[in-house]
């Protein structure tokens, strides 16, 4: 853990937030932890790695993108994509979560998912992107990706939940994408 080097991206007012709650608690931030305000709809990844200077495009990097494409439109999770692919190292890795385009069909989604929805649109957070799982390889090819692996519901149930005690179940339309840069 002390080589690596670990940069949290998100927006700004977030990230804001976040910060003000780890001082609030008194904990101390690593060395080697670094705090990148972003907005993917203004400004891209490769942009952001590049004009720091412990960023190494050389060496292979682990990007973990988790509870984010849905609420960035299409275009902009495609560019962030593939500024990843355009800035790391061969052989890098992107994991991120995404929604089935079923997840807008009030008869494909569950109740909880359409409450869900209807929340975060009063609220104006709205979930406005998904993706279909059967061409999500032929997608990510042409931003430079192979795709590794792209679990089902289903799959994270069973490979990350199964017994689980607290009640929590992967929603029936989440996906977790991992992809490797070509």
């Amino acid at each position: 853990m002390e080589q690596l080097e670990v940069f949290e991206f998100d927006h700004p007012a977030t990230q804001g937030f976040k910060l003000h709650r780890i001082a609030e608690l008194g904990w101390k931030i690593p060395s080697k932890l670094h705090f990148i305000p972003i907005d993917f709809t203004k400004e891209s990844l490769a942009t952001a790695l590049i004009r720091l200077s412990y960023y190494n495009p050389k060496l292979k990097s682990f990007f973990s993108w988790l509870g984010v494409t849905y609420f960035l439109i299409k275009d902009d999770v495609l560019a962030t994509l593939q500024s990843i692919a355009e800035v790391a190292a061969k052989g890098s890795k992107v994991v991120f979560d995404y929604f089935d385009n079923e997840m807008f069909i009030p008869d494909k989604s569950s109740l909880i998912m359409q409450k869900t929805l209807e929340f975060l649109q009063n609220i104006g957070e709205p979930m406005i992107t998904s993706f279909n799982p059967s061409t999500l390889a032929e997608d990510l090819a042409r931003l430079g990706f192979c795709l590794q692996e792209n679990l089902s519901p289903e799959d994270i149930e069973r490979r990350y939940l199964q017994g689980c005690t607290d009640g929590y179940h992967a929603t029936d339309i989440v996906y977790f994408a991992c992809a490797v840069v070509e």
